[in-house]
């Protein structure tokens, strides 16, 4: 019988992701492995992602351990492969589900397992949550609504960065770093916007049913600002600027790690109807953690809303290695001069754009700002 001894690499998980975290192994060395099923968990600034086992057979090594990272293409496991003789092999606990602990009799599902290494609750205090589920089961619920004792060092607390908090910073210092930052910003006023979305929010809802909201008609407005100004749906790959034809608007998404932007495809070719479908289901997947590694991929501009919070104005940074992001404040009620020299009460947005200098000057990005202003303030299509 000949034994085949197999390497398993971390593969590309996406345009321009070099490397990764391992957030978490669902098998050990030792276990079985059949092929195609969930091998590790590994984060990176843009999504968690599972990586499946090219192959089945007993993990003879595992090279890269949670909390470490791994570029793409380095070696993480080796498996050994005796097909001839699989069941002799296979351990007793290989047909168990993956999220299983062979030493346990808890079996947690991926969702819940996932949410305990989220939140740093080790098996050992598994058993301090109360349980609400069928049978005296673990749930999602149980665990986000469990927290654990403080551990206090005199006047300090020592909070240890995500997997996914870590991705997030290390690519936002690469960003920062690496593209000089230009910002500009300018008030819009939305009174009309706003007028829609009071009129017309429950019969659009009943009609598509999905939410209205100022978010689907700035996303709409970019995308055909963007047709005048395209400089800034691009990315820059060494002295060349590669200016893409396509619009795929990033929609920043506040999860309890950090941010995440899944990506509305082709958003230059929808609806208002439609960006509003896109921008609530890809907002909900984010929140429950159901994205695809394809939600966030391919991205070529982003639009970020701190205005949900109250603060009227931002500067956010680039998401590498796009060249422009678009951040949104909240809306003020504000007293304002008329053309015709009348004073009314208008609804104001301040809208930022933050650029890469390399690839556009500051005139460029004031046309951008000048054009998304007219799309935003004429008679919004309902």
């Amino acid at each position: 019988m000949i034994e085949t001894l197999l390497k398993i690499y971390l593969p590309k998980l996406g345009e321009s992701i070099l490397h990764a975290t391992v957030i978490q192994w669902f098998k050990k060395e030792g276990d079985w492995i059949e092929r195609d099923e969930p091998l590790l968990e590994v984060s990176t600034d843009k999504v968690n992602s599972e990586i499946p086992s090219p192959f089945a057979g007993k993990i003879e090594s595992i090279q890269v351990h949670p909390g470490q990272e791994a570029e793409v293409g380095q070696l993480l496991a080796t498996v050994s492969s005796l097909k001839e003789n699989e069941k002799e092999v296979s351990p007793c606990c290989h047909s168990q589900p993956v999220f299983s602990t062979c030493d346990r009799k808890d079996l947690f599902s991926p969702s819940v397992f996932r949410l305990l290494k989220e939140k740093g609750i080790d098996l050992e205090a598994v058993d301090q949550i109360p349980r609400t589920g069928t049978g005296g089961r673990l749930t999602k619920r149980d665990v986000e609504g469990f927290s654990l004792p403080v551990k206090e060092e005199g006047d300090t607390e020592r909070v240890k960065m995500s997997a996914l908090r870590k991705a997030i910073a290390d690519n936002m210092v690469r960003s920062f770093y690496e593209a000089p930052h230009a910002s500009l910003a300018t008030e819009v006023d939305v009174t009309r916007i706003v007028k829609a979305l009071q009129e017309k929010k429950e019969a659009f809802q009943q009609k598509h049913g999905v939410k209205l909201t100022i978010t689907a008609f700035v996303a709409q407005a970019i995308a055909r600002a963007l047709q005048s100004y395209p400089l800034l749906n691009a990315s820059l790959e060494g002295d060349t600027i590669l200016v893409k034809r396509f619009i795929n608007l990033g929609v920043a998404v506040s999860v309890s790690e950090g941010v995440i932007v899944p990506v509305i495809r082709d958003c230059h070719r929808l609806e208002l109807p439609e960006i509003a479908k896109q921008i609530a289901g890809l907002a909900l997947k984010a929140r429950e953690r159901q994205l695809h590694s394809s939600d966030v991929q391919e991205g070529t501009i982003t639009m970020t809303n701190f205005g949900m919070t109250g603060t009227m104005i931002g500067v956010p940074i680039i998401r590498y290695p796009e060249v422009a992001i678009v951040g949104l404040g909240a809306i003020t009620r504000k007293v304002v001069p008329m053309p015709d020299d009348s004073i009314a009460i208008r609804s104001i947005l301040w809208i930022s754009l933050t650029f890469d200098h390399r690839v556009l000057d500051g005139l460029y990005g004031c046309g951008f700002l000048s054009e998304l202003k007219k799309q935003l303030e004429q008679e919004p299509e309902l």
